[in-house]
């Protein structure tokens, strides 16, 4: 049977071209480039979503708390042997006033879940990753100026030592995007298709440790 990996993610896991509405190809994803990289005997499942945040319900927007959907989204992709968890760029806006640590700290909402819903009797390994830091570019593009504030790219900084001792404390599996993907200059938050190919190849490279 292939093993089955759900990529839990927002914006960046969805492919957002940077200062485009439209969508990077299902190839140049880093979630396309995952499943070429590993081959058949896996099937990797995309699940990102646009403006996705990690446990903060957008007042303003609305339908963006990746915790609303996860537990539906396991139980009908179950059985499961990964879950990458990738969010968190979206929690930096400057309504939620939170900082990495909180940000990390939420996703024992995440573990919450993973004990309750059934998964087919199979308990998942997963796999937390610390987003890609915003570049300081995101100040030129009007939107998403107004939407994260003043030191969004300051505050980015704070996700690998946030999110790696959150992994470390939980037993979870841990890896820091910002080491393989950047942000575009053209928004200052989405990835040019060469940080895609970079990052689903440190993605395969994991998956294989992991699962292997």
């Amino acid at each position: 049977m292939k093993k089955r990996i759900l990529c839990f993610g927002d914006s960046n896991t969805w492919g957002a071209i940077p200062g485009d509405s439209a969508r990077h190809p299902q190839d140049v994803r880093w979630t396309g480039v995952l499943q070429r990289e590993l081959g058949e005997d896996y099937q990797v499942i995309e699940e990102g979503y646009n403006g996705r945040t990690s446990v903060h319900d957008d007042v303003v927007e609305g339908r963006l708390a990746g915790i609303t959907y996860f537990a539906p989204c396991c139980d009908s992709q179950s059985p499961l042997d990964l879950i990458i968890l990738m969010l968190g760029t979206n929690d930096l806006k400057a309504r939620f006033a939170v900082n990495p640590e909180t940000i990390a700290f939420g996703f024992g909402r995440y573990l919450d879940v993973l004990k309750t819903v059934p998964m087919d009797g199979k308990k998942p390994e997963v796999l937390l990753v610390s987003p890609i830091l915003i570049n300081p570019a995101y100040r030129d593009n009007v939107l998403f100026y107004d939407m994260f504030g003043d030191g969004a790219y300051e505050r980015s900084l704070g996700f690998a030592k946030a999110y790696k001792a959150f992994a470390e404390a939980n037993g979870l599996h841990y890896m820091d995007a910002a080491q393989y993907g950047e942000a575009s200059t053209k928004d200052g938050v989405h990835m040019e298709p060469q940080y895609h190919e970079r990052l689903g190849k440190a993605f395969a490279e994991k998956v294989r440790e992991v699962l292997n």
